[in-house]
């Protein structure tokens, strides 16, 4: 697994898809640097991409405040059918149905309805899809998955939400997160090689 960065109190890796967040990534980080390592934050199996975790008890609870407060910014690149606006800042109320483990865009409070936003930009047209960027200001289960599909345009290879295409999983990559720790303001990015 690639390793963007390490220390005393945190590792960043880029995820691979078809790896468990929770339990498979920490185990491997665990075999390559040693000692304890502690999940902060999720993606899907799905879905590849950056990520932070942490080394000490004492790093997790600041990361755990930093994604609570939102001053761990986190971004994305998507590809997905159709031509969405140039660019767009999109609430919505999700609710999730657990016995389907799928999430939905309702439209009243009511109980587990949660509010979710993103910020978008379109950065290219191909053929029938786009290459969006999407900076989350909630973590929302499947989130940016429902919030484009919901609008007409599903992401490519997400066929839970509505693809019908031959990609293999959901076309969603982490690509930049940017997190106050220290003192400093610190980032690490990746791309995949679609993007």
């Amino acid at each position: 697994m690639e390793i963007l960065y390490s220390d005393r109190e945190l590792a960043v890796c880029v995820k691979p898809v078809g790896l468990d967040a929770e339990i498979q990534v920490p185990q491997a980080l665990k075999e390559q640097l040693g000692g304890e390592i502690y999940p902060i934050h999720r993606l899907d199996k799905n879905v590849g991409g950056v990520m932070i975790y942490a080394r000490t008890k004492q790093a997790a609870a600041a990361l755990s405040r930093a994604v609570q407060e939102g001053t761990m910014v986190k971004e994305y690149v998507a590809l997905v059918h159709g031509e969405p606006p140039q660019s767009g800042d999109w609430e919505d109320l999700l609710w999730k149905d657990a016995r389907q483990n799928k999430v939905f865009v309702v439209k009243r409070v009511r109980g587990g309805v949660k509010k979710a936003r993103l910020e978008f930009t379109r950065l290219e047209e191909r053929d029938t899809a786009s290459l969006v960027r999407i900076r989350l200001h909630t973590g929302r289960s499947h989130q940016i998955r429902v919030q484009f599909a919901s609008r007409g345009f599903p992401l490519v290879g997400d066929h839970k939400y509505g693809a019908r295409d031959d990609a293999p999983a959901p076309m969603l990559f982490s690509c930049k997160i940017t997190l106050p720790w220290r003192g400093e303001t610190r980032c690490w990015e990746a791309l995949p090689d679609w993007a």
